[in-house]
């Protein structure tokens, strides 16, 4: 069992390689991430997720949540697993924290993105593909609606923002760690739609038929595009891949939805035809 340590600086070597984490090109070398927060660490640990080093602010014990056990007692059996534990002081711990909303605990767990063929999706289920995202809070946003309406996963297509951000982490409210997830190119997205049947139906400004007229049952990939530049080309010249687009009418100035706001209408969608038909 690892006894827990105390930290003081913000200058400690551990301080320091926690925070280099908060930077993209230090995740995808070392392969670890930081989860803020007890919920997202409670669920990081439901899922199985490898939990290397846990710090908590001086003034945290007390922390408790309603659906888990006291803190202490949850960093207890943690260490007896082996993973390293901290208390680090307020300046030590507001360098690792996310800006003002931390909670008092902060981990280091080891978590990467999957490639298409090691994620099983559920073929009778609709999935997201979102292609080009570049805002992790929509990132994430958008893998919390696919597990609160309940789709089969999320593939994330030539990103510009990684899932391992721990503002997705954040802001997927640990869903993250749960939810089937895979990240791929466009070019292997099209190429598995294909191999696996998957209708795709995208959601454009000029889509052909309103959101509520496609059939969003079952084995069908409901596709969104970049904030900024929208779908790529590559999805309506695909030969052999079964492609429609959607709209949602816009009735005010803006001429689109946010594009979590869009995967929301889009998924429970999904959940109202499911119901109606079941």
């Amino acid at each position: 069992m690892n006894e827990p340590e105390s930290i003081t600086s913000p200058a400690n070597p551990r301080v320091k390689q926690a925070a280099a984490l908060r930077d993209a090109e230090a995740r995808r070398v070392t392969g670890l991430t930081l989860v803020d927060g007890r919920r997202e660490l409670a669920r990081a640990e439901a899922a199985g997720a490898e939990f290397v080093e846990v710090f908590v602010a001086i003034d945290a014990e007390a922390l408790r949540t309603a659906d888990a056990p006291p803190l202490r007692d949850w960093l207890a059996r943690l260490a007896a697993g082996g993973t390293r534990i901290a208390t680090l002081s307020n300046k030590a711990f507001d360098r690792i924290a996310f800006g003002n909303r931390n909670e008092g605990v902060v981990g280091v767990v080891r978590f990467g993105p999957r490639p298409l063929t090691d994620v099983a999706f559920d073929a009778d289920r609709p999935l997201l593909i979102i292609e080009g995202v570049e805002k992790p809070g929509n990132l994430g946003a958008i893998i919390r609606t696919a597990d609160a309406a309940g789709l089969g996963g999320v593939i994330v297509s030539n990103a510009r923002t990684d899932v391992t951000n721990p503002a997705v982490i954040r802001a997927s409210l640990g869903t993250v760690f749960s939810m089937p997830l895979a990240a791929a190119s466009t070019t292997d997205t099209i190429a598995w739609c294909r191999r696996h049947a998957r209708r795709v139906v995208a959601a454009t400004p000029e889509g052909r038929q309103l959101w509520h007229e496609a059939d969003l049952l079952g084995n069908v990939a409901i596709l969104l595009g970049s904030e900024a530049h929208g779908l790529s080309s590559a999805w309506g010249s695909a030969a052999g891949l079964a492609f429609e687009t959607v709209r949602l009418p816009m009735h005010g100035l803006a001429d689109s939805l946010n594009l979590s706001a869009t995967a929301a209408v889009l998924a429970y969608e999904a959940v109202r035809q499911r119901h109606t038909h079941s």
